[in-house]
């Protein structure tokens, strides 16, 4: 990734200076972002060491993550990501935010603990549920189970309720996810191919013992890599967690700081990307829940303001569409057939450039040269 590194000296309209310090308006952020998130242009990288620097990909479903690596990577195939997860260098589990997140084997064993006060947290919400059950003989109990065999959730509740059976079943099964690093077992998870979602621990998956809970300190410099200039309150979003301010103050020295808008305070390292405001954006087509849209308490560096809530319907979520960096539009892709809704109007030039990635998205993820790209509504 290239770096173009710019002070408030010489930044131009990147930043101007206040008596509060360095501003970023929307558009600098915009860009950093982009830069960090490997969307300005496609990066080298190879699959593993983009999901290790991206920190994860969101993967509540299977396929989300071959897409977010296609719109980063240069010379990605679906089946580099696969191919990972059969080697069992890649594993998806629950971390951040409680969602299920394709990790490398390391970050696995290291972003986990990390995270456990808030499964801890999660868990509390389902007390009723759980009265009078001895949560870490629960722990125990379900650990033997997933590492005599992978077991489905289905299976860990059922053996769960012989032994509690007043407890909630639905609670007794968040309590062994939120009580031990589950992750999803192949073939779930692989490029064409289905499997239902079976369990068993990270230790026993990945043959080694998880790392003892980290400082957050080294994760927040990963985290502002990957994602800054950021809050305090943008890391939290992005973790699920609270109190990491502390963390921040301890790297103060060694970071740099700038101002939002807003007078919020942002953090960042102090040779990370900071492109000029100006720098192109290609178009790029990113999943649903792409980490982009997720990672930040203020979403405006991405998602303007009128179209805030635009890329859900209920319980749908749709896949996005960037144009000049910013949210533009979704899309859906059903068989052969790629239909485009843009939120507001493209000039020729933009259109034809959308066009034109999708061509190539579809090339990358189908290997057909046969599409039919629409412009229309999508609803449900």
């Amino acid at each position: 990734m290239t770096k173009t590194t710019r002070t408030a000296a010489t930044a131009g309209t990147t930043a101007k200076t206040t008596a509060l310090g360095s501003v970023l308006g929307t558009r600098a952020l915009n860009r950093a972002t982009l830069d960090r998130q490997l969307l300005l242009r496609r990066s080298p990288l190879s699959a593993k060491a983009a999901v290790e620097h991206l920190l994860g990909l969101q993967a509540q479903n299977v396929k989300p993550p071959y897409y977010a690596l296609a719109a980063r990577l240069d010379g990605f195939t679906p089946q580099a990501l696969s191919q990972l997860m059969a080697d069992r260098e890649v594993v998806r589990i629950v971390t951040m935010r409680s969602t299920i997140h394709t990790h490398t084997a390391d970050d696995a064993l290291t972003l986990r603990p990390l995270v456990q006060a808030a499964r801890d947290r999660e868990l509390g919400t389902f007390r009723n549920g759980l009265t009078g059950v001895d949560l870490d003989r629960l722990a125990a109990i379900s650990r033997e189970l997933v590492e005599a065999e992978p077991r489905t959730m289905k299976q860990l509740r059922q053996a769960l309720l012989a032994e509690w059976p007043d407890a909630d079943p639905f609670a007794l099964s968040v309590a062994a996810r939120c009580r031990l690093p589950l992750v999803q077992v192949t073939p779930r998870g692989l490029w064409g191919r289905s499997g239902q979602v079976a369990l068993t621990t990270a230790e026993h998956w990945l043959g080694r013992p998880a790392e003892p809970a980290p400082a957050p300190d080294a994760t927040v410099l990963r985290y502002l890599a990957a994602f800054g200039p950021a809050s305090v309150k943008d890391m939290q979003t992005w973790a699920g967690l609270t109190r990491l301010r502390e963390a921040f103050e301890r790297l103060r020295p060694q970071l740099m700081t700038f101002r939002d808008e807003n007078g919020v305070e942002l953090f960042d390292l102090p040779d990370a990307p900071r492109p000029d405001v100006d720098t192109p954006a290609p178009p790029r087509f990113l999943p649903e829940f792409d980490n982009l849209l997720l990672s930040h308490a203020d979403r405006s560096r991405v998602v303007p303001a009128d179209l805030k809530g635009r890329t859900w319907q209920g319980n749908q979520a749709y896949c996005t569409l960037l144009v000049d960096g910013f949210l533009a539009g979704i899309w859906r892709q059903e068989g052969e057939i790629l239909t485009i809704e843009p939120f507001g109007k493209l000039t020729r030039t933009q259109r034809d450039e959308v066009v034109q990635e999708a061509e190539r998205m579809l090339t990358v993820m189908a290997g057909s040269s046969s599409y039919d790209i629409r412009f229309g509504a999508i609803s449900g």
